[in-house]
C-alpha cells in the first residue's frame, strides 16, 4: 500500500494513511481514459442544433415560370435548395449524442485516473474541511498553502455548506462528491485535494469486491409442499386387522335364497 501524509488547512502534517494499490496503484490504461472522456464529452451535448429543409424555409410552392420556351433553366419552387435563402440540404437535426458505456470501463477508468495522480504527486489528502466562513478569500489562502495554484478537484464526502459556497465563486476550483466522481474531472484538473473520509471511501467502493468463502455460504432447503385438506379427503384411509375383523362380524350374514 502505497503511503501518503495528511494534512490540515494550514499545509502541515498532521499524520498518515495507506492508500489500497488496487485503487491507487493500478496501471494506467491511457485507451480505456480516452474512452471515457470521449463518452463523458458526448453525454454533455445539448443535441439541439437544427437547420430549416425546404419545407420550412418562407416563400411560395407556385412554379416561377413555364418548363419550357422561355430559355431559362427550368425550376419548381423558389424553396429550393440552390437558390439564395433556400432549404438547407442534408442539415443536422436534434438527437442525442449519448450512448452506453459499461460500468466496469468507467470504474477502471476512475483506477488509472486515481493512480496516475498519485504517481505524479498531484494527490493531497486533507485531514478535514472545517471552514470557519464561506468567504472565498479564506478558502483560497487555504488552497494556496495545499499547492493549489493551478485548477483544483476538492472530493467531499459530507455536505459541508461553508466550503460548497466558498469554493464556487472560484475559477479553476470545483467540488465535488465521491459517488459523483468522474475521469473527465480529475483529468482536466491539476491538483486533486481528498478529504480523509473520502479516500477511504473511494479504496472501498472502487475496489475489488471481497469473494465470500464456502464456510459462510448458508444454503436453505426448500420446504415440503403442504397437502391441502381436500387431497387427504380424497385419498381413503386403509383400515387395520382388528378393524376389518370387527366389522365383518357386525355384518349380516347372507340367506340362499329358494329355487
Amino acid at each position: 500500500m502505497a503511503v501518503v501524509d495528511i494534512k490540515n488547512l494550514e499545509g502541515k502534517n498532521v499524520g498518515q494513511m495507506d492508500l489500497p494499490d488496487d485503487v491507487f496503484g493500478a496501471k494506467v490504461n491511457p485507451n480505456l481514459l480516452h474512452e471515457t472522456v470521449r463518452w463523458y464529452q458526448a453525454e454533455m451535448r445539448a443535441g439541439t442544433h437544427k437547420t430549416k429543409g425546404r419545407g420550412e424555409v418562407s416563400g411560395a410552392g407556385k412554379k416561377l415560370w413555364k418548363q419550357k420556351g422561355t430559355g431559362r433553366a427550368r425550376v419548381g419552387s423558389i424553396r429550393s435548395s440552390i437558390w439564395r435563402k433556400g432549404g438547407t440540404v442534408h442539415g443536422p437535426v436534434p438527437h442525442k449524442y449519448s450512448y452506453r458505456l459499461p460500468r466496469k470501463m468507467v470504474l477502471g477508468a476512475l483506477r488509472s485516473a486515481l493512480s496516475a495522480k498519485l504517481a505524479e504527486q498531484k494527490l493531497t489528502v486533507v485531514d478535514a474541511w472545517k471552514l470557519d466562513s464561506h468567504k472565498s478569500k479564506l478558502f483560497r489562502q487555504a488552497l494556496t498553502k495545499l499547492d493549489g495554484l493551478k485548477t483544483v478537484l476538492v472530493v467531499e464526502i459530507e455536505a459541508n455548506r461553508n466550503l460548497e459556497l466558498a469554493s464556487r465563486n472560484l475559477e479553476g476550483v470545483k467540488l465535488v462528491a465521491p459517488h459523483a466522481l468522474q475521469p473527465y474531472d480529475l483529468l482536466r484538473h491539476d491538483r486533486l485535494l481528498l478529504s480523509k473520509d473520502a479516500a477511504v471511501r473511494l479504496g472501498t467502493t472502487l475496489g475489488p469486491r471481497r469473494a465470500v468463502p464456502a464456510s459462510e455460504i448458508v444454503t436453505i432447503a426448500p420446504a415440503a409442499p403442504a397437502e391441502s385438506p381436500k387431497a387427504e379427503a380424497a385419498v381413503p384411509k386403509k383400515k387395520s386387522a382388528p378393524a376389518k375383523k370387527a366389522a365383518a362380524k357386525k355384518a349380516p350374514a347372507k340367506t340362499k335364497g329358494k329355487k
